[in-house]
């Protein structure tokens, strides 16, 4: 059980990482662009595998220390405020000139909306009530309000969301793995839709332009040229249109 053993040795079979008893790691490691991608895959195919689990961060003990009813309420807080603040960039973008940008934060508001409303459904059938303590965001500029934003989402992506999943492993938590999962695959789109802006912000300017989301894992895309969701595998007539 991984509960048991210590963070140092914590053996990522599905990355070729060998961590041995002091918590360094073998001369024959993966690089790190390929164990991401391999734990990609694996989480494409089957996102309950414990093949997956990797010696976390310093950062990520909180989430394997705490249980996963209270990760799940860290994660509903989490993706309340994250909709609450994109539609305050959103409306920045709009004063700013950046018409497709506002369009960009409104589709994400409307993703992390979905991704709370999972997180609320699984807190629920664990016998507890969903809270958020909604802060007044921080507004910038909208280049400065897109670079915050990538941070965030990569830290979902990175370190919150595996280590939510890591814990909710141990717990037997298969309706919380899958919402985290829905959540921590769209967090890394958003953050590419976010760099491509803020990479060549000028020719965003302009009125509103089309977004798609996913109803049920709040997957975001520019547009729909798929018959399935990529990450749920819905059909494409569920996604809707943000603008």
């Amino acid at each position: 059980m991984l509960a048991t053993r210590p963070l140092s040795v914590l053996v990522a079979v599905a990355t070729g990482a060998l961590f041995v008893a002091n918590g360094t790691a073998s001369p024959q490691t993966t690089p790190p662009r390929q164990q991401q991608q391999q734990r990609d895959r694996l989480r494409q195919h089957d996102p309950y595998s414990t093949e997956v689990d990797a010696a976390v961060s310093a950062e990520q003990e909180k989430y394997l220390k705490a249980t996963t009813l209270e990760n799940l309420q860290t994660a509903y807080d989490g993706e309340s405020n994250a909709a609450n603040r994109y539609l305050a960039f959103a409306k920045k973008a709009d004063q700013e000139g950046y018409g497709k940008v506002g369009s960009l934060f409104r589709a994400a508001a409307r993703a992390e909306q979905i991704h709370a409303a999972n997180h609320a459904e699984v807190i629920k059938t664990l016998g507890a009530v969903p809270k958020a303590e909604i802060v007044q965001p921080e507004v910038k500029t909208t280049k400065e309000n897109l670079e915050v934003a990538i941070s965030g989402e990569l830290a979902e992506r990175q370190t919150m969301y595996p280590a939510m999943m890591v814990r909710a492993r141990q717990d037997g938590q298969r309706q919380a793995i899958r919402s985290f999962n829905f959540a921590m695959t769209a967090e890394q789109g958003h953050a590419d839709l976010y760099r491509k802006a803020l990479t060549n912000l000028e020719s965003w300017r302009g009125g509103p332009v089309d977004f798609f989301v996913c109803t049920v894992c709040g997957y975001t895309v520019e547009k729909i040229d798929f018959r399935k969701c990529p990450s749920c595998f819905i059909p494409a007539e569920e996604y809707v249109k943000v603008s």
